[in-house]
């Protein structure tokens, strides 16, 4: 009989990446004034808080599609955070081109590990099945 080992949440590579993420996203929110708080931060704050969130609720559902999807809203507030907000700091000169770099590859690092992760969850699903 085979042991399945599970992952904790932390040890997740993906999970670890979207709040390193969210840690530098918070450096950029926390030097914001309250103006560009009001207009672009929260906004941009909330979405890249949220990749993680969606993969950790994710994580800890039971049904493989009930899993993807919020992985695939994790995906969806990934795209929204880096390449809408994100950019927007940047072509206003909030952020200066390092740190925009930095998160740019960054979030595309985590968006090929999210991608990976909902196509495993999938697989996982099916070899599951034919193992029945």
């Amino acid at each position: 009989m085979d042991i399945k080992k599970y992952i904790e949440l932390k040890d997740l590579e993906v999970y670890r990446i979207s709040r390193e993420l969210s840690g530098i996203a918070w450096e950029i929110y926390s030097a914001l004034n309250w103006h560009e708080k009001k207009i672009m931060g929260d906004q941009f704050i909330e979405s890249i808080d949220s990749v993680g969130a969606n993969i950790a609720e994710g994580y800890k559902r039971y049904h493989f599609l009930d899993r993807i999807k919020f992985y695939y809203t994790s995906r969806a507030s990934l795209s929204e955070s880096c390449e809408h907000w994100l950019s927007l700091l940047h072509e206003r000169k909030i952020i200066d081109k390092d740190i925009f770099n930095k998160m740019e590859k960054l979030s595309k690092k985590l968006s090929i590990k999210l991608n990976n992760f909902i196509s495993s969850t999938y697989k996982s699903k099916t070899k599951a099945k034919n193992e029945d």
